[in-house]
């Protein structure tokens, strides 16, 4: 038994509760963060049929996101995988919310900003005044724990992590995780809600990274740490997991994937949470975040993508 299944207050009964749970509906979903996580959390949503609000700090970033969704959707036209009017469909439940005030009739609002634990505190604290008693909060967080997220707001109980998979669309798995006062209801709800999506959901426990980041990114790191010490190349590195690992694409090119910030932090937290020297983020990842050089979103990390053609940096 775990040190959280020790200290985990459950409920009277609560097993057989959980069995007679009927999960609320979920119609309408509002989107903190119109970035490429939440503008996938808002796509997939959108096909499913749901309505979806989505909000960010400028109408510009919304746009931005809105325009991301109408893009990929036509995509999807283009591949023959999706048919004009459900495109059609599925873009017109998008909807601008510049304000909190514009969530107030959502069922569930999820947060996909910065995986940055203030800037999510901040926003948390920020809707609850806007949203009706009985809707649900979510955090689309990667690493950070979901029992702090939850006590910055007025329902602990109805707040869940639902981390999904980059790119949302294509990515089948989306981890939930419980805060110590999330209810069986919220959890049911939000379990259905992936069903519903068309996915599949796994749960995890409210540890530092969940499952999927406590494992991959400790192996990015180490990547990083393989090429800080001259073991290999960035080309060297890549294509020996590529082809002796089987990965579909190298370490290094993951990272710049998924965003050098990102991984940063989630290392950070990894390694201030769990106190293991183990967890510690190269020095060289740092670096990297330091010039700027995030990856693919601002076109330089440990690939150069300025020349469209992907040119390793060391």
């Amino acid at each position: 038994m775990t040190s959280w299944q020790r200290f985990r207050v459950a409920k009277p009964g609560a097993q057989e509760q959980s069995k007679r749970v009927n999960p609320m509906s979920i119609e309408k979903v509002g989107v903190v963060g119109a970035g490429q996580m939440g503008a996938g959390i808002a796509q997939v949503c959108a096909l499913a049929g749901i309505d979806v609000f989505i909000n960010d700090i400028t109408a510009e970033r919304i746009k931005h996101g809105i325009d991301a969704i109408a893009g990929a959707l036509g995509k999807l036209v283009e591949k023959k995988q999706l048919d004009e009017d459900a495109s059609a469909t599925a873009l017109a439940r998008v909807k601008p919310a510049p304000s909190f005030a514009d969530f107030a009739d959502c069922d569930l609002v999820i947060e996909a900003a910065s995986e940055n634990e203030e800037v999510k505190r901040r926003i948390f604290a920020g809707l609850c005044a806007f949203l009706k008693p009985d809707a649900m909060l979510a955090s689309n967080t990667s690493s950070i724990s979901i029992t702090r997220l939850a006590s910055v707001t007025d329902r602990p109980e109805r707040f869940i992590g639902i981390h999904f998979m980059n790119p949302v669309y294509k990515m089948q798995l989306v981890e939930l995780i419980r805060g110590i006062a999330t209810e069986d209801v919220t959890f049911e709800a939000a379990k259905a809600l992936i069903a519903r999506l068309g996915k599949t959901a796994t749960v995890s426990e409210d540890f530092p990274a969940f499952i999927v980041n406590r494992i991959l990114l400790p192996m990015i790191n180490e990547a990083i740490y393989t090429l800080y010490e001259g073991v290999g190349s960035v080309e060297s590195i890549d294509t020996a997991m590529r082809l002796g690992a089987n990965h579909p694409m190298g370490p290094l090119q993951l990272a710049d994937f998924i965003g050098l910030d990102t991984l940063l932090s989630v290392m950070q937290v990894l390694h201030e949470g769990l106190a293991d020297s183990k967890y510690r983020p190269c020095p060289l990842l740092v670096k990297y975040v330091e010039a700027g050089w995030l990856g693919r979103k601002t076109q330089r990390g440990f690939y150069d993508y300025r020349s469209g053609t992907p040119v390793p940096t060391r």
